[in-house]
């Protein structure tokens, strides 16, 4: 069983920077090949922010609204996930999870339901 547990997470102005961690357990990367945050706000589907695969060469990858702004990291040695958010917007308002899977394909890392593992959650608030 592998736990996450996120921090980092705030209130914001628009432009603004923040730095969400998430760290894994011992032995996490027995268990998941990919780690990574997704976020949902009330009345939406939970979405992918970032991923990384921390099982080989470590690329990443990202949701459409997030390209150019957001950037996932891994430290192995600290079993820590982090995500470095830039030129935040309202937009980007959410509750924000972290996540670890065993993922077979890539193209599944958008999909929530192929991560087992999830954190309890950071608020990010981004206000205009």
């Amino acid at each position: 069983q592998v736990q996450l547990v996120e921090s980092g997470g705030g209130s914001v102005q628009a432009g603004e920077s923040l730095r969400l961690s998430c760290e894994a357990s011992s032995g996490y990367t027995y268990s998941s090949n990919f780690m990574g945050w997704f976020r949902q706000s009330p009345g939406k589907e939970r979405e992918v922010v970032a991923t990384i695969f921390i099982g080989g060469d470590g690329q990443s990858y990202y949701g459409d609204s997030v390209t150019g702004r957001f950037t996932i990291s891994h430290d192995n040695a600290k079993r820590t996930v982090y995500l470095q958010m830039n030129m935040l917007k309202p937009e980007d308002t959410g509750m924000y999870y972290c996540a670890a899977g065993l993922l077979t394909y890539v193209s599944d890392f958008r999909v929530p339901q192929k991560y087992n593992y999830w954190g309890q959650g950071t608020q990010v608030t981004v206000s205009s």
